[in-house]
């Protein structure tokens, strides 16, 4: 059992489990009858992307290293909030039982906030795949 860190939008893999979308906003024309359906996620998560102000400071300039840093420093920060670590705790601890994924839709997961939510959950004794 374990959970996956994927791309939105890729193809499935088997025993990939529910997909969980870690984005703000679901994409644009998506309803929530087709999350399911096709590439997108099974259960949306907004509480475990970056804050809607960090967000869009992200994609208003390239991030550089320097930016790369600001911004891992300031996400990592929102999710250490309680409702947040809460979260991390119980993923963590549903990957020892069951497959699920987590994901968004940045291209680069080098420079995505779920290549840091993949550190956060090892951290907390997550099986990730």
């Amino acid at each position: 059992m374990a959970i996956r860190v994927v791309r939105l939008g890729m193809p499935r893999t088997p025993d990939e489990g529910l997909r969980l979308g870690t984005v703000r906003r679901p994409p644009r024309g998506v309803r929530k009858q087709d999350w399911g359906r096709r590439d997108y996620f099974d259960v949306w998560v907004p509480d475990l992307a970056p804050s809607e102000d960090l967000r869009a400071w992200a994609l208003a300039e390239p991030l550089t290293p320097r930016r790369w840093a600001s911004y891992e420093r300031r996400y990592l920060a929102q999710m250490r909030r309680p409702q947040a670590l809460r979260l991390i705790v119980l993923l963590a601890a549903l990957s020892l039982q069951t497959n699920f994924s987590v994901g968004c839709y940045c291209e680069d997961e080098s420079h995505c906030h779920r290549s840091l939510l993949r550190k956060l959950l090892a951290e907390q004794g997550a099986a990730i795949v």
